[in-house]
């Protein structure tokens, strides 16, 4: 028994050992991604319907703030006061292999005297491209901006050329095209949220790093991430993907705002850092005692002369790993379970290797795609060590298998609560989503949801 107990003491600490030197090494370097997303041209349309309502209060605050009047300045003209601003028309469209394409019609009522008035409208077309900074952030930027102003309406007849040239300069079109990327509701400061660190279990966090600028194509705007975790706020070395992956486009226009992807190198990566965690590393209360035991392995009564609890103590012995077919995801764990009995001290007198099988279901709500373990499809238990003699398989099944399957199943679910987060910007939720499972990868069709300030979710379109 002492012997069994310090070679399972020897085997963890090695593991444990593994661990931390693999901790020492840089976490690889490697710019591969492992997911991504399509926004399509009807998210796009999507983000200019959420974004008019900003932009109007933003140019009605810029539009009509009264400016300092300048004494020297006496004509009637100087009175000119924007009194109303309405956005008729806004915009968001793609252009193929270069950005986006921002178009608004601002419609202006204005008064010049006390029974003087007239519209006008102000039209700004922008064209727009995301790209990446030098501290590797994503950045909206404003390549080109062309704004016209015209008259539509005037209930004064005399002078209005020159009512007009001052309305002119009473609104700063260069301010407004330097800055006019902010009228959307996705301003750098979102954008820079895609690759905030968010949070799996209390030790583990995950990262969707932007790898590039985005690409555009037809069917929408594609950005490539590689994921990275953290484990106790240290970033760990993840097992190289053996394939690169790359955003199946889809073959034809979707209808939903947003595609996401993840490969099987993303899933296989995930449970690799939940594993360096500790998240699957578990003691179990057998229902079993040593008496019980006995009465199957003779030598046990020569091991332990009163009758204690057995208990099995579960760590994993190599990395898990994700396969994904057409339709499902299973789960392969690779754990060493630890057998013995509890009475002042742990002591080991079986170590049982358990390779398991598990089905996973995926689903997703709000912002995080909830994993869940829906059976254990496949077990097997084999003796790796004994103090108490040769134990067949067979008896091994019966002894420990339903307590091995329910408990397994019960602490990856456990670990797997909280789900896990998916790449996204601050204010904006997932909702209509349909999660389907290819081989080698998952797609995540879905639309995007405004979230309303006052708790309450908005949806327009």
């Amino acid at each position: 028994m002492g012997r069994l107990a310090r070679r399972g003491a020897g085997m963890a600490m090695l593991r444990t050992l593994s661990i931390l030197l693999s901790l020492l090494v840089p976490a690889h370097t490697i710019k591969s991604p492992d997911c991504g997303g399509i926004l399509t041209p009807s998210g796009l349309k999507y983000l200019a319907e959420v974004s008019k309502p900003h932009a109007e209060s933003v140019l009605r605050q810029d539009l009509m703030a009264q400016p300092t009047p300048d004494p020297s300045v006496t004509s009637p003209s100087s009175r000119n006061q924007i009194n109303s601003v309405k956005v008729d028309d806004f915009s968001l469209t793609l252009v193929p292999d270069t950005g986006m394409r921002l178009s608004i019609d601002v419609d202006l009522g204005i008064t010049s005297a006390p029974s003087t008035t007239k519209e006008m409208q102000l039209s700004i077309l922008a064209d727009l491209h995301v790209e990446m900074n030098p501290e590797g952030n994503l950045e909206l930027v404003t390549s080109a901006c062309k704004p016209t102003l015209e008259e539509l309406q005037s209930t004064e007849e005399m002078d209005s050329t020159s009512s007009g040239s001052d309305v002119d300069k009473q609104i700063n079109v260069e301010k407004i095209c330097l800055e006019v990327s902010k009228l959307l509701l996705f301003p750098n400061e979102r954008l820079m949220s895609l690759a905030a660190p968010f949070p799996i279990t209390p030790s583990c966090q995950v990262r969707y790093v932007p790898l590039a600028a985005p690409m555009y194509s037809e069917q929408g705007i594609i950005i490539s991430l590689q994921t990275t975790f953290q484990v106790s706020g240290t970033a760990i070395p993840l097992p190289v993907s053996p394939v690169p992956f790359s955003m199946p486009e889809p073959a034809s226009s979707s209808p939903s705002h947003l595609t996401l992807a993840f490969s099987e190198h993303f899933y296989t990566s995930l449970f690799f850092a939940l594993e360096m965690s500790g998240a699957f590393n578990t003691t179990i209360l057998s229902p079993l005692t040593t008496a019980t035991l006995a009465e199957k392995i003779t030598q046990m009564g020569s091991l332990f002369q009163e009758d204690l609890p057995v208990v099995l103590q579960v760590a994993t012995r190599s990395s898990p790993r994700v396969v994904l077919e057409e339709g499902k995801a299973i789960l392969k764990l690779f754990l060493t379970a630890q057998i013995g009995a509890v009475s002042s001290v742990f002591q080991s007198f079986l170590s049982v290797n358990v390779d398991a099988s598990a089905r996973l279901h995926l689903s997703v709500t709000d912002t995080r795609m909830i994993i869940s373990a829906a059976a254990i499809e496949d077990i097997e238990l084999s003796l790796a060590a004994s103090d108490v003699g040769p134990v067949l398989a067979a008896l091994l099944e019966e002894l420990f298998l339903p307590t091995i399957r329910e408990e397994v199943l019960a602490q990856i679910n456990v670990v797997l609560r909280e789900g896990v987060f998916l790449p996204h910007i601050a204010s904006f939720t997932y909702t209509d989503v349909n999660v389907t499972i290819h081989k080698d990868y998952v797609l995540i069709p879905c639309n995007l949801q405004l979230e309303a300030r006052t708790g309450e979710a908005t949806t327009l379109g």
